[in-house]
């Protein structure tokens, strides 16, 4: 198949699943097209049958805010129309299931498209159940051939939302098993925890949604009774919140700030434990990534992280906002170290049992099938 991907290339859950989803597709044989403002920051180097198009927006003083979506509409038409594409894939509603669907009018009766568009999470529990986008988004799913979310929790939201009549297929995120990176691990470990404290991380964009201050609450509890390093890997509007509070609490040593990293994997490995304490999640890629890493997470019960985090399996969740709890099951974990080893067995396990790239792929090739034979009988 000729498939058209088109997603938000910068750093966030949605750009990272449409990113391996497209090179597990193109390692399959399929041609995958990627559409987007940049290149996709985990499409760094040259991969066959994977191909970049670039879109261009007029910079000219008339419009306040440059119209994206009707470029991209513009370009996804071209691509399809020259490169005889089958199918686009648009990850996150706004604005790409429109721009989708914009194109697919365009060249309809030249070259007839299917749109499948996946729901990745505050493309619908925040942006697109604004007032402002709801009408677009609601029409934007149900003008779409095919629609998928990355959670039960995300599929019945978006139906109570909108009030969809359009079947929703749930298909989750995937994960790669990762290459043993021990020697690696220990030497960077060392310069972190150089007295071998135990190292506690978080992933995340900073977004208020993430509650990053709460890490920084769990760690100040666990530092009132052992010792133990913080990693925050990623950056965004909260992080300078998240840096004075470490100074408030008067533990801005034991905590370091990383910024955006490539090799997350190489950090996530790293960590005793991984803490994700966000008030929303539609998934939780993040922790899924800690997950293969045979971290056990610790996490809110919000959303979808309770489809993904399975309690004394890969780790534990808590009410929103419940530091005391999330501290007193990260100090569980890192005082019994048969625990955690259970744990870590076991987190792994369930992560590739569960959310194997090979399990789910297939899933959405079925899909891609299925949507592109519609009406052909």
């Amino acid at each position: 198949m000729r498939i058209g991907l088109v997603c938000y290339p910068t750093y966030g859950g949605s750009g990272v699943v449409a990113t391996e989803l497209g090179k597990n597709l193109a390692r399959r044989g399929h041609e995958v097209h990627f559409i987007a403002y940049a290149l996709p920051y985990r499409l760094s180097e040259y991969y066959e049958n994977v191909f970049y198009h670039e879109v261009k927006v007029l910079d000219y003083p008339l419009f306040e805010y440059p119209p994206y979506s009707l470029a991209l509409a513009s370009k996804m038409a071209e691509i399809a129309r020259y490169q005889n594409l089958d199918l686009f894939h648009v990850h996150y509603a706004i604005p790409h299931a429109i721009s989708a669907y914009l194109a697919k009018e365009m060249i309809k009766d030249h070259h007839p498209i299917k749109i499948i568009t996946t729901l990745h999470g505050t493309d619908i529990t925040l942006v697109g159940k604004d007032q402002s986008f709801l009408e677009v988004t609601r029409f934007s799913i149900e003008k779409s051939d095919a629609v998928t979310a990355v959670s039960r929790y995300l599929r019945d939201k978006t139906i109570e939302f909108f009030n969809i009549e359009k079947n929703i297929d749930v298909i989750y995120n995937f994960i790669e098993e990762q290459p043993e990176q021990r020697k690696k691990c220990d030497e960077l470990r060392q310069r972190i925890a150089p007295n071998g404290e135990k190292i506690i991380s978080h992933l995340s964009n900073f977004r208020p949604v993430k509650r990053v201050e709460d890490v920084i609450g769990v760690a100040y509890k666990v530092l009132q009774e052992m010792p133990v390093k913080v990693m925050m890997i990623g950056d965004g509007p909260e992080r300078s919140k998240a840096e004075a509070r470490a100074r408030e609490l008067n533990i801005a040593e034991h905590v370091q700030f990383l910024g955006k990293q490539d090799n997350v994997y190489l950090l996530l490995s790293l960590s005793d434990v991984f803490i994700m304490p966000s008030s929303l999640e539609s998934f939780g890629l993040a922790a899924l990534e800690a997950m293969v890493c045979g971290i056990p997470c610790i996490t809110s019960n919000a959303g979808g992280l309770v489809e993904l985090v399975r309690e004394g399996i890969s780790g534990f969740t808590t009410e929103v906002g419940d530091v005391n709890k999330m501290a007193e099951h990260t100090l569980r974990l890192l005082k019994n170290p048969k625990l955690h080893i259970k744990l870590a067995q076991s987190t792994r396990e369930y992560a590739l049992a569960n959310f194997h790239v090979d399990q789910i792929i297939p899933q959405y090739i079925e899909l891609y099938e299925r949507t592109i034979n519609l009406n052909q009988t």
